[in-house]
């Protein structure tokens, strides 16, 4: 038992550091920061089409291509990977071989510790089921995470892209080359809207129109305020309106609407304290103002009241 055990905890651990090794280091979008203008983007787009994986990657891969999913699956599961920043072709197939593996080994756990967990033969039999259920939605759930946080790392970073932008075109850029030099200048300071600026460049040289990778921008990261900036620069651009002055505009509406919500999540701290303060502060307090006293009526009052009977 202590051996299976012992096995299983390897095997999970081996998997966490190879989901974290690929996204961290063999994503192709990290490969975004080492493109250049001269023959280096070429070697970095085909590094892009064709990332390196290890030999487990590769199993797990070929596992989730066995996956019983609809194209329409496939497609939708896709779209949330690019949004969490998984872009490789073979990112949808990881997923599924990922989900597949945590739900055949969390089932098999399941088993083992049954006996140990519970002696409801009701619930020894629903355990399992619960287990590979649970490890078939956890990537899931991960992952849905991991897009918000992405999304809201976008939205705080729209502000001083779009100050450095304003300051590119005012300086006689074009938007081309207000939104290159945006995604060069920022890959520190916000590397999320660096790479997805850059991706945009890497589209307008492959070809696209302006107007179309601005779209693909706003689709494939499903941010509502990429979305509005993509509209406000496509609408500029065809009416050949001032790009600088709608640039301000915007970036002065984003900072405003960041403050009321500021304003709106400070209003609500007082509503949201009263649970925890009449649950775990308040008892505190009763006992340490009302305890001595009590202390005293249990002392004196009570030895009173029995010689008086």
């Amino acid at each position: 038992m202590a051996l299976l055990v012992s096995v299983a905890l390897f095997g999970l651990l081996v998997m966490a550091i190879t989901a974290y090794g690929y996204g961290r280091y063999a994503k192709p979008a990290g490969l975004l920061r080492q493109l250049d203008h001269g023959p280096a983007a070429a070697v970095a787009l085909d590094r892009i089409g064709r990332p390196k994986q290890s030999t487990l990657a590769r199993r797990v891969q070929a596992i989730g291509q066995h996956a019983p999913i609809s194209p329409q699956d496939a497609q939708t599961t896709r779209r949330t990977l690019m949004a969490a920043g998984y872009r490789a072709e073979s990112a949808v197939a990881l997923f599924y071989g990922i989900k597949l593996i945590l739900a055949v080994t969390m089932a098999i756990l399941s088993i083992i510790f049954r006996d140990s967990i519970t002696a409801n033969p009701m619930l020894r039999i629903v355990l399992p089921v619960a287990a590979t259920v649970a490890g078939y939605w956890i990537p899931g759930f991960l992952l849905e995470r991991k897009v918000t946080k992405r999304r809201e790392k976008l939205r705080l970073s729209l502000p001083d892209g779009l100050d450095l932008m304003v300051v590119s075109v005012e300086a006689g850029l074009g938007l081309d080359q207000a939104i290159q030099n945006v995604g060069r200048e920022l890959v520190v300071a916000h590397p999320e809207l660096s790479e997805e600026l850059s991706l945009v460049t890497l589209e307008m040289r492959a070809g696209k129109p302006r107007a179309e990778a601005l779209r693909n921008l706003a689709q494939r990261t499903g941010e509502a305020e990429l979305r509005k900036l993509t509209a406000i620069l496509i609408q500029s651009d065809r009416f050949g309106t001032s790009m600088a002055e709608a640039l301000r505009t915007h970036s002065e509406f984003m900072r405003v609407r960041r403050r009321q919500d500021a304003e709106e999540r400070a209003a609500k701290v007082g509503v949201k304290l009263v649970f925890p303060i009449f649950f775990f502060i308040l008892p505190s307090i009763l006992v340490v103002a009302a305890g001595p006293g009590i202390l005293q009526v249990f002392k004196y009052l009570f030895p009173l009241m029995k010689g008086i009977q």
